[in-house]
């Protein structure tokens, strides 16, 4: 997805979120909260995801084709006169796939791409529910609703943190560990 298509869809968010938060009935340094940290926070992470997801597909797109053409380059034989020429294009395509497996085993888009998406899932249903008074915050106000809102929020960065650092990066890490070190 390009950025113009990112931000618009950001902008376009933003927008229909702030008309929903502006008409509940909460104080105004709520709801001020409410933008700064959870619309903000969603808005983040969708943008992580979408970015991560973007690179994932085309690292995999690349290690895919790339994958399929060698086997049918190295099995052209079209004369000692372009063999030359076929060498040279295996050598390239197959470097290619080398660095975009490389690329995707070293930052782990896919990895990252379910993380932010999970994430932005779930803070998404949980301004759902404290928006529309459904779930926990059924009968209650939003000015009743919005401690345990605004602590389930912070809850879920916090085991966003958590998850990024014990999953994406604690597992490239191991991997790296087990690399065997060039001396």
């Amino acid at each position: 997805m390009d950025n113009l298509n990112k931000t618009t869809d950001h902008e376009h968010m933003r927008a229909e979120m702030d008309q929903l938060i502006a008409a509940i009935e909460l104080p105004e340094l709520n709801k001020q909260f409410l933008r700064a940290r959870w619309l903000e926070l969603v808005i983040w992470m969708d943008g992580k995801a979408q970015e991560s997801v973007w690179w994932y597909r085309r690292l995999r797109l690349a290690t895919i084709i790339g994958g399929v053409i060698v086997p049918a380059l190295v099995s052209l034989n079209f004369g000692s006169d372009m063999q030359g020429l076929i060498q040279a294009i295996t050598f390239i395509v197959s470097l290619a796939v080398a660095l975009s497996a490389a690329v995707e085993e070293f930052f782990r888009h896919g990895d990252r791409w379910r993380h932010y998406r999970r994430m932005t899932e779930s803070l998404k249903s949980e301004g759902w529910q404290f928006l529309q008074l459904s779930g926990g915050y059924a009968n209650q106000t939003h000015i009743q609703a919005y401690p345990a809102f605004a602590a389930r929020v912070e809850e879920l960065s916090r085991e966003e943190v958590e998850s990024y650092i014990t999953q994406v990066f604690k597992d490239k890490k191991e991997a790296d560990d087990k690399t065997p070190s060039v001396s």
